[in-house]
């Protein structure tokens, strides 16, 4: 049911909502082992800020550069500031929304606790639910297979004469994934995506060097900043890079990372997102604007591929070796965090709430579950190497009602603020605009698969 409270009664209904709320045992008891044992609330607002940089800043970043080839210099930092501005507010806005709920008694866990509620059973169970599931699964697989490109890059270094395929990198890649994905709990993970934090801010850094150093090279190409192709082309381009873009800045599970937080959670998300934000700034518009600068029209889809041509490095190796080095690095915490809604489904179904975390009887489900959950993903990345343009459809699919269009239709419901207001219809045009983008982008993608379908072969070494 949708509550019909106004915001400016949350306040004084705090006290009142804290005794309401059930602790310690009285709590664990009417929890389920997916939110007792993957969702348990331990973490500070620091933590929070740790957990969102690595599912945000991740190296789909590097594609900057390539969806400003599209766009253009005005329109590619138009978006990017757009991208930001829009995301920074719909997340604070879920935010909000979870702690008034919590308030009220009725604590929401996950995204599909929040349509379940606020929706209706329906959409939580047969559209945000499946949906959330296909986009966070989906980044699992895309960082498996980033992360067998990025290896197989580092062998090419070594050996350019090798004969080791690609898929053999992504199973590789996997097998790191197999020992990173029995981490027990999404708290857990907070060491590892501190370092994980570090190392967005080091690759991103060799990435911008890099663009910089070619760009004033006469090892770069030359220059050029005009929009290629025919008419339609360029149309289905910008939706394509504006797809990018919103899927960069996508999250897709901001309730399951504020169920980490220890209690009270007052204010502690807001915090964890300006940690995220900050890092977002410094390092999606230095490489989209390096990069774009430094190659133009003729920036890759992963900017790192322009550190090389025909198999030449144009950089030092070591430097190469260095910064991909880095992004596998941080490939794998970005993974194990997108596997974090499938694990907690997994415990869910399987685990039982009433033995110890730590017993037999949920251990060994635990890890044969999650491992085969890891080696599935791995399989689909070493056989769909072309997985790249299927994400981009999940994403126009996914993140953009995720994350720009179900964060405003929340609060609107939540709040119930007036007609008249300016937040009312700041947040109808936040979701008819993106909602209107994501169907084009899906479409665009659809446009991009049935292109490049003529090339598509499992198992492709490419």
């Amino acid at each position: 049911m949708v509550s019909s409270r106004n915001p400016s009664s949350i306040a004084s209904e705090r006290e009142v909502a804290d005794n309401l709320q059930p602790t310690g045992n009285d709590q664990k008891q009417e929890l389920d082992a997916g939110a007792l044992f993957v969702l348990k609330s331990k973490g500070s607002w620091m933590h929070c800020g740790y957990h969102l940089t690595t599912s945000i800043v991740a190296p789909p970043l590097l594609s900057l550069p390539f969806a400003f080839a599209s766009l253009g210099w005005a329109a590619g930092v138009i978006s990017l500031v757009i991208g930001a501005a829009v995301t920074f507010y719909s997340y604070n806005l879920i935010s909000l929304v979870l702690e008034h709920h919590a308030q009220l008694g009725h604590r929401q866990l996950r995204f599909r606790d929040m349509a379940t509620d606020i929706l209706g059973p329906k959409w939580g169970k047969f559209y945000v639910g499946p949906v959330q599931f296909l986009v966070c699964y989906g980044a699992v697989v895309a960082s498996t297979l980033l992360g067998g490109q990025c290896l197989k890059a580092i062998y090419v270094l070594v050996n350019p004469n090798g004969d080791m395929k690609l898929y053999e990198f992504v199973i590789i890649f996997g097998g790191l994934m197999l020992i990173l994905a029995q981490m027990p709990s999404f708290h857990s993970l907070r060491h590892i995506n501190l370092v994980s934090l570090v190392l967005c801010l080091a690759y991103s850094a060799c990435a911008t060097a890099g663009s910089i150093y070619l760009g004033n090279s006469s090892k770069g190409p030359n220059k050029n900043y005009s929009l290629s192709g025919g008419t339609e082309t360029k149309v289905f381009g910008i939706f394509n890079s504006l797809a990018i873009i919103a899927t960069t800045y996508g999250n897709g599970i901001i309730p399951e990372i504020q169920a980490t937080l220890a209690p009270p959670v007052k204010g502690k998300m807001f915090k964890g997102l300006s940690v995220c934000y900050s890092v977002v700034t410094l390092t999606f518009f230095t490489v989209g604007i390096s990069g774009y600068w430094a190659f133009g029209n003729e920036a890759e889809s992963l900017i790192l591929s322009n550190f090389s041509d025909n198999g030449k490095a144009l950089l030092p190796k070591w430097f190469i070796f260095m910064t991909n080095t880095f992004t596998i690095l941080q490939l794998s915490a970005v993974a194990v965090v997108y596997l974090q809604p499938t694990n907690e489904v997994l415990e869910s179904t399987f685990a039982d709430p009433k033995s110890s975390e730590f017993s037999v009887r949920n251990i060994v489900p635990r890890v044969i579950l999650r491992s085969i959950s890891v080696v599935i993903s791995t399989t689909i990345a070493a056989m769909l190497p072309f997985f790249g343009d299927v994400n981009a459809l999940l994403g126009a699919f996914g993140f953009m009602p995720l994350d720009f269009v179900l964060p405003v239709v929340f609060f609107n419901l939540t709040f119930k603020p007036s007609k008249r207001s300016p937040i009312f219809w700041l947040n109808v045009t936040i979701a008819v605009v993106f909602g209107t983008l994501g169907v084009i982008g899906a479409v665009a993608a659809v446009r991009q698969i049935s292109l490049d379908a003529k090339n598509y072969r499992l198992f492709a070494n490419v």
